[in-house]
């Protein structure tokens, strides 16, 4: 498997492509970032310099609401790096709304007696709701899978179930199988099977958009592929959706101590 910085991206909105999604009021930024903390949004950091991402969360804001404070890992070493860090570019989802800011310089602090970083607050907060953006992450309880015929060292296709991260419209990330296979940017893979629970599998082609490491939270880092559906068959979509609403409604079930 092949990686380095000049393959690897990660799809990140830029500001002037949505400059009419920008929140620049500070009191909207302040409400937005607190919709974050109480609905307990997962966010993936992107580092710069450099092309690692974690996942942490947004703890809550300053009792002056000048800076906001991001979770640290437990794992140290990360820790280190996000504090090297210039900047940090945060993307997360709530309620349908893809939601992306970036803060700058974090500075390590303790809260609770956890590591946590200290940030002003952004400049602008891009909220952005439309249909192709949105990714559902998968339940941690059930199993949501692709089996993917990849090349590996016998230069025969095998397929291989690999773990749907999330899931939308129009493709899914996946986990990347650790090692002997060729799994790269701009690759493409016929006859893919998307197994959803509850559903007839699902025939398509993927493409391979972008590839990157991610840290978990707790500290264990996997190679994560953003796919998009080619050929996708016509009652797919639906399928897809249903499968979506119905995580959604069984989480705000959930939520609401309903379930």
């Amino acid at each position: 498997m092949s990686i380095d910085s000049e393959q690897t991206r990660v799809e990140l909105l830029r500001a002037d492509d949505d400059e009419k999604y920008l929140l620049r009021s500070e009191r909207e930024i302040r409400h937005a970032l607190a919709s974050l903390v109480t609905g307990r949004a997962l966010i993936t950091a992107h580092l710069s310099p450099g092309n690692q991402s974690f996942l942490t969360a947004l703890l809550g804001l300053t009792d002056d609401d000048t800076a906001l404070l991001l979770d640290g890992s437990t794992d140290e070493s990360i820790n280190v790096r996000i504090a090297n860090a210039a900047q940090i570019i945060c993307v997360t989802q709530l309620h349908n709304i893809r939601i992306q800011f970036t803060v700058d310089n974090p500075v390590r602090v303790q809260n609770d007696g956890r590591p946590a970083f200290r940030a002003p607050l952004p400049e602008t907060l891009l909220r952005l709701q439309r249909r192709e953006f949105y990714r559902l992450h998968t339940p941690v309880t059930q199993s949501v899978t692709c089996s993917i015929p990849v090349t590996g060292e016998t230069d025969n296709a095998m397929p291989v179930a690999v773990r749907i991260i999330d899931i939308g419209g129009g493709g899914i990330a996946v986990a990347v199988p650790p090692s002997g296979f060729a799994f790269d940017p701009q690759m493409e893979f016929p006859n893919c099977t998307l197994r959803l629970p509850d559903a007839d599998p699902i025939s398509t082609r993927l493409v391979v958009r972008n590839l990157f490491r991610l840290v978990n939270r707790n500290g264990v880092e996997m190679l994560r592929a953003g796919c998009q559906f080619l050929d996708l068959p016509r009652n797919a979509d639906t399928i897809i959706q249903r499968y979506i609403l119905k995580i959604e409604r069984e989480r705000n079930a959930r939520e609401r101590g309903n379930y």
